[in-house]
C-alpha cells in the first residue's frame, strides 16, 4: 500500500494539520507528501521532518484549486490512497479530483478501523456512521483535529516534480485577519464566545483570557453574523470543526450547528446565565453567572498563577 498526502500550508509555512494527518494514516503504508506552492522549499523541509514521511514531492505552481488538483492527478495513479484534510483546500480540491479519477471519496473521517473502514459524522454531527470503502483506490479526507500530530524527528528526501501544471485560474490577492493566536482547527485549548457577549468590545475579554491561556479564540455563527468576531473565528457546521483538550464556551446557548463543530472536545467548560442551555447541560463543568463579572476575575486569578503567556 502507498499513500499520497496533500500538504496544507499558509503564508509559506506548513499547517499543523499536516502532522496530524501523517500520524493518522501512518498504518496505511509509506507516505509521500505533496507540496504545491509558488515557493515550496521551506514548506517541504518542514514536511520532510515529520515522522512517517517517506518522501516529499514538490510542485512549483500557484496554490489554486485547479493547480493543486492537476498536480495530484499527475501523481495519483501510483498510489492506493490519496488523502487531504477536510479543511477549505481539501473540500475544494477533492470533489474535483474525485470526478477526474471517477472515485467516490470518503470525507470528514474522524476514526480509522482498518485499511478500508472508517467512521464519519452525519446529520450535522448528530450521528456517526461507519463506512466500508471497497474501491481499489481510496480518496479520503480527514478531520485533522481528531488526531494527534506526528513527531518531528525525520529527514525524508525531497524530490522536485518537473511537471507542467495548466490552470485557467490565476491567484490575485489574499485578504486575511492577522492573528498571533494558535490555529483554531488544531489548538489544544479553544475559547468560544456567543452572541451574548454583546459586542466586539466584549470579545476583548475573551481575547485577553485566550492570551493568558495560550488559547485559540472562536465564535458562534450568530456572533460572527452580528459583527462581533471575524469570519475565520466561526466554529460549527458551517465554520471550523475543533477537537481541543479544553473548550471554554462563554455565553453560548448551544445551537445544533455549533454543537456539531465541538463534538470532539475532550472537556467542555461553560459560562452562562442559563442553567438550562443545551451546551451547559453537556458541559463537564459549568459556571452560572454574568460573563462580564466572571471573565475579569477568572483572567486575574489565572495571571496570579503565572499562566499569562
Amino acid at each position: 500500500m502507498s499513500v499520497l498526502l496533500l500538504a496544507d500550508h499558509d503564508k509559506g509555512e506548513l499547517s499543523p494539520s499536516t502532522a496530524r494527518l501523517v500520524a493518522a494514516v501512518s498504518a496505511f503504508g509509506p507516505i509521500d507528501v505533496m507540496v504545491v506552492a509558488d515557493n515550496p522549499d521551506a514548506i517541504a523541509a518542514n514536511a520532510a521532518a515529520l515522522a512517517g514521511v517517506s518522501k516529499v514531492l514538490t510542485v512549483t505552481a500557484q496554490n489554486t484549486s485547479e493547480s493543486v488538483t492537476n498536480a495530484l492527478l499527475s501523481a495519483a495513479g501510483r498510489y492506493q490512497y490519496v488523502i487531504a484534510s477536510a479543511a477549505s483546500v481539501g473540500k475544494d480540491v477533492v470533489p474535483r479530483l474525485a470526478a477526474a479519477l471517477d472515485i467516490q471519496p470518503v470525507t470528514d473521517i474522524i476514526e480509522i478501523h482498518g485499511p478500508s473502514r472508517f467512521t464519519r459524522p452525519i446529520y450535522a454531527g448528530n450521528a456517526l456512521e461507519t463506512v466500508v470503502d471497497p474501491q481499489p483506490k481510496h480518496l479520503l479526507t480527514f478531520r485533522a483535529s481528531a488526531f494527534r500530530p506526528a513527531a518531528s524527528d525525520n529527514a525524508a528526501p525531497v524530490e522536485k516534480l518537473d511537471i507542467s501544471i495548466a490552470s485557467a485560474a490565476r491567484f490575485l490577492a489574499a485578504h486575511r485577519t492577522d492573528s498571533d493566536t494558535p490555529d483554531l482547527a488544531t489548538a489544544q485549548i479553544v475559547i468560544g464566545g456567543g452572541v451574548s457577549v454583546g459586542s466586539a468590545e466584549g470579545f476583548r475579554l475573551i481575547e485577553k483570557l485566550g492570551k493568558t491561556l495560550g488559547a485559540a479564540v472562536g465564535a458562534t455563527r450568530a456572533a460572527v453574523d452580528a459583527g462581533y468576531a471575524p469570519n475565520d473565528w466561526q466554529i460549527g457546521q458551517t465554520g471550523k470543526i475543533i477537537a481541543p483538550d479544553l473548550y471554554i464556551a462563554i455565553g453560548i446557548s448551544g445551537a445544533l450547528q455549533h454543537l456539531a463543530g465541538i463534538q470532539g472536545a475532550k472537556t467542555i467548560f461553560a459560562i452562562n446565565t442559563d442553567p438550562e442551555a443545551p451546551l451547559v447541560k453537556i458541559a463537564d463543568v459549568a459556571l452560572i453567572g454574568d460573563l462580564f463579572e466572571i471573565l475579569p476575575q477568572l483572567t486575574a486569578e489565572l495571571e496570579k498563577l503565572g499562566l499569562n503567556r
